[in-house]
């Protein structure tokens, strides 16, 4: 599953800030609530890393270094917190690796499919995301 941005409108993956307290995995999790309604398993192992420029409030940009975490999706919520501030849908793996703008990421979600592939021919319907903190 792929989100848009709320200010760009790009589509991306969920992803968040650090929280204190909290693990890596455990964030990313947060955030697919947050951002898109996403709840499931959350991998606790990374998946990679990608890199972004984000735009601060300044209008300087700040790199940001993206660690990426595989969620399998049990179902969506109706209703979440930035719902009516972003669009969420569900592509094949080779459409959103090319619908994403960061390389990195786009490679990230190509080797998504790689240890998933026999998972993914047999439950279709479901699908998986990939989410980062």
């Amino acid at each position: 599953m792929l989100i848009t941005s709320r200010r760009t409108r790009r589509w991306v993956i969920p992803k968040g800030w650090p929280m204190i307290g909290r693990k890596p995995y455990a964030t990313a999790a947060i955030e697919a609530i947050e951002e898109a309604g996403l709840l499931g398993k959350i991998d606790k192992e990374t998946l990679g890393f990608f890199h972004y420029k984000k735009k601060i409030g300044n209008g300087e940009h700040i790199v940001c270094c993206v660690h990426v975490f595989a969620l399998r999706v049990e179902r969506q919520k109706k209703n979440w917190p930035e719902k009516n501030q972003r669009l969420t849908k569900w592509f094949s793996v080779s459409e959103a690796s090319r619908l994403v703008q960061e390389p990195e990421l786009a490679e990230l979600i190509m080797d998504f499919r790689k240890p998933f592939s026999k998972q993914i021919k047999k439950d279709v319907s479901h699908g998986d995301a990939v989410l980062i903190n």
